[in-house]
């Protein structure tokens, strides 16, 4: 009876050991050498996976590899559209998959620094963040104004212009940045320029428009507030904390230029619409993504606020699909997908998706862009088959 007790007690006290090492067992992060995991040990079905990564290299997009020229043909209905910003050669389709934070799939060569267009919005919302967890901004629904009280502001109209109409791309602000005009970025089918330039306003917040200039205007008040060069704000409090490498570049235009302090800084652009943005590899990316699935954790820091980062997936009142800067799955885009996916999405088929549901960060570049949903269908198809 004693030793039946004793057994019982020393039973108790190994399914409590494994269970506290179990509950106790921490997230992995990639150091520079990043681990891997074969499908079956993190529950992903080979076969689907397999498949996962022979579509995206069967699927790549059709934007010209020269994408000074691909730009010059998506913009060419542009008044006066000019490429004012470094632009380069695109690679072919590359990607990674992380499951647990491990690389489970990869293709292509995901070292290669290629642009990345509109995906850099999703990192310039990152250092918007960055300025309120630092409390450089008390509020996102304050008016931009009372931060930035240059001319570009003023006015009825302009001046009723908050942070979240900038991160939301509600604002319809009226103005140029850089010789750029808000009415010629991605103008109606319908009219001319006349009819572009004195357009009804209307009140921010109320639409959604998708539009570039508004975007660097964002990228310009945030340097006016940190004043310093948001590449370095996003080196320091970003990248350098995820070990991310030291390859990747944020340019802005050649007349970007503006005195911060009697320095002369350049102001960088939301993506790469007249050339610059974000040059990065896919590898940093993904870190970038990681970064993300663990809520602005990162190993034993909180990098950027978990508040932040829960804010950014939230639809806005004029697009349930787009957040602050991110896209959104709100809407059911993707039919059969969490609702919770959330994504950056970039001109010619360039993606960083948040999976937090399924513990998933996918990175794709040059995927043909009407496959996205396709793609990320295939991926859960290996999800489902490995539990």
């Amino acid at each position: 009876m004693i030793c039946n007790r004793i057994l019982n007690i020393l039973l108790l006290f190994q399914v409590l050991f494994y269970s506290s090492s179990a509950f106790c067992q921490q997230d992995y992060y990639p150091d520079q050498n990043w681990q891997t995991k074969k499908p079956a040990e993190v529950n992903i079905d080979a076969h689907w996976l397999d498949s996962a990564v022979k579509f995206a290299l069967n699927h790549e997009t059709k934007t010209d590899y020269d994408l000074r020229i691909a730009n010059l043909k998506a913009y060419a209905n542009e008044p006066n559209y000019t490429i004012v910003g470094p632009t380069k050669p695109r690679g072919k389709p590359a990607g990674l998959i992380l499951r647990h934070g491990y690389i489970i799939a990869q293709w292509g060569d995901i070292n290669r620094v290629d642009m990345t267009f509109s995906v850099t919005k999703s990192f310039l919302s990152t250092v918007a963040g960055l300025a309120f967890d630092s409390k450089l901004i008390q509020n996102i629904d304050d008016k931009v104004k009372s931060y930035v009280w240059d001319d570009q502001f003023e006015g009825e109209h302009n001046s009723k212009i908050t942070w979240r109409h900038l991160l939301n791309q509600s604002s319809d602000w009226s103005g140029c940045l850089f010789g750029q005009c808000d009415w010629a970025d991605r103008p109606p089918k319908s009219g001319g320029i006349d009819d572009w330039k004195n357009r009804k306003l209307l009140e921010p917040g109320t639409q959604f428009e998708y539009n570039d200039v508004r975007v660097n205007l964002l990228a310009y008040s945030l340097l006016q507030v940190f004043r310093k060069p948001l590449p370095v704000v996003l080196k320091e409090r970003i990248m350098d904390p995820i070990g991310a490498s030291s390859t990747w570049r944020w340019y802005g235009y050649d007349n970007s230029w503006i005195n911060i302090d009697g320095i002369m800084i350049q102001s960088v652009s939301g993506g790469g619409h007249f050339g610059g943005g974000l040059f990065i590899s896919a590898q940093d990316q993904a870190r970038f993504g990681l970064l993300f699935l663990r809520n602005g954790k990162w190993k034993n820091q909180q990098v950027i606020s978990s508040n932040w980062v829960n804010a950014v997936s939230i639809g806005s009142p004029s697009n349930k699909s787009y957040g602050l800067l991110w896209w959104t799955n709100r809407d059911k885009e993707f039919a059969g997908l969490s609702s919770e996916i959330y994504y950056a999405d970039g001109f010619g088929g360039n993606y960083i998706v948040i999976d937090q549901p399924n513990d998933i960060v996918v990175v794709a570049r040059w995927l043909e862009p009407d496959k996205l949903g396709d793609f990320l269908t295939v991926i859960n198809k290996a999800i489902q088959g490995g539990r």
